[in-house]
């Protein structure tokens, strides 16, 4: 991937760095978004490898940064490790297994999920997961995140979905998902970069990305803190469901 300085290169450069800055806003509000916003809008421009690519540092930064502003290292890791676990081993088989899929299987695969936690969110499902099978259920959801993850990135739908039936409140929420992102984008990162899924000359790039998401996060933190939890949901919801009509009618 290389950008140039021609008109048509600079006006992908900016249309780059302004959906990393938007992605960035939605991750400090709600504290996921980041690349189920900017990947779908830059593959656009610059392809779903590179999009990927583009986003990496920005991601494992962004969760390094809310995962120690909310202190939630011990206890996540000590609660979610069977997810993480799982999700850590499906993500790099996928990675493998699926460097042949199209964009198009891929984009339907995620609208999907995202569709799917849509409902679950619409619908408010009362049932509760007994603290005995937690860690059972955590399996097969980063299982299935796990895969979602390897063949596009996306790994958020299911987990934003689980981690929200388990009622976790608006910070503890944005602590524990930054923590489970974290410990599955390395791997996931690793594994697209060992199989030539990423250049060194993306990962260049990613780390002047850091700048627009840096912008972005600080001003979606304030805002976070300005919702209450229901209007927190909610803004929450709207994100899923435009995410999932991006991704059908891509």
């Amino acid at each position: 991937m290389e950008f140039s300085l021609s008109p048509d290169g600079v006006l992908i450069i900016a249309v780059c760095t302004l959906a990393i800055l938007l992605g960035g806003v939605i991750k400090g509000t709600l504290g996921v978004g980041l690349p189920l916003f900017a990947v779908p809008l830059l593959s656009l421009l610059i392809g779903s490898t590179h999009a990927i690519a583009l986003v990496a540092v920005p991601v494992l930064v962004s969760n390094i940064w809310q995962a120690w502003q909310e202190g939630s290292w011990t206890a996540s890791m000590k609660r979610f490790w069977p997810l993480m676990l799982s999700q850590s081993i499906m993500t790099v088989l996928a990675v493998y297994f699926t460097l042949s899929f199209s964009v198009k299987q891929l984009n339907m695969l995620v609208a999907f999920a995202v569709l799917l936690a849509v409902v679950l969110m619409l619908f408010k499902p009362s049932f509760n997961i007994p603290p005995h099978r937690e860690k059972m259920m955590g399996t097969l959801v980063g299982g299935l995140s796990g895969i979602l993850g390897g063949v596009s990135s996306l790994m958020g739908p299911i987990l934003i979905s689980y981690t929200m039936s388990l009622k976790l409140k608006r910070d503890e929420f944005v602590g524990a998902i930054s923590v489970i992102y974290l410990m599955t984008a390395l791997p996931m990162y690793m594994a697209m970069f060992s199989f030539g899924r990423i250049e060194a000359m993306d990962l260049g790039y990613s780390v002047l990305a850091l700048i627009p998401m840096a912008v972005g996060l600080k001003a979606g933190q304030k805002l976070r803190h300005r919702l209450s939890e229901e209007a927190f949901r909610k803004v929450l919801l709207a994100f899923l469901i435009l995410i999932a009509v991006l991704l059908v009618f891509r």
